[in-house]
């Protein structure tokens, strides 16, 4: 029998050891405080070998994780997955492992892949996140819930469409 489709997965990706490299993970934590409807949060951190059956299932799937690109830290970013495969050098810090993982295991399919990316400011060891990556999860979560929303108003018109 085929799994059935999960509406929208939300992952957060990142080492927590690593400070500001943990943001995803932290994200993911406060999201999980929030409902967002249609929506499964899931906290990945490093072990993205283990969610896979979840990210092949998924319908839409939304990463978040640090993201090295040259901004000031705190910088928030939003791409989708065919952005980072063109820009290998620059983006999200776990990028290439994650992009390998999608396109070895996951079956291919039109589902929308998005990364949010939170450009880090220390990445060494240590347990909190510094002071401007802490003030940007409130606008992280908000981003997060905006792009959920939008895509569940799509499913939705979809299905009165139909």
């Amino acid at each position: 029998m085929p799994k059935k489709k999960s509406n929208i997965l939300i992952a957060g990706l990142g080492n927590v050891l690593l400070r500001d490299d943990g943001v995803g993970v932290h994200a993911i934590r406060e999201l999980q405080r929030h409902s967002i409807r249609d929506a499964t949060a899931v906290e990945v951190g490093c072990a993205i070998f283990d969610v896979l059956p979840l990210l092949d299932s998924a319908a839409k799937i939304l990463l978040i994780d640090a993201m090295q690109a040259g901004g000031t830290p705190g910088t928030i970013y939003s791409c989708g997955l065919r952005d980072l495969e063109m820009q290998p050098a620059k983006g999200s810090l776990h990028e290439l492992s994650l992009i390998n993982a999608l396109q070895v295991f996951v079956r291919p399919s039109p589902r929308e892949i998005r990364l949010i990316g939170i450009e880090p400011g220390i990445i060494d060891y240590g347990f909190e996140l510094t002071e401007p990556i802490k003030a940007s999860l409130p606008r992280v979560l908000h981003v997060v819930q905006e792009i959920a929303r939008e895509w569940t108003k799509v499913r939705k018109s979809r299905k009165h469409h139909a």
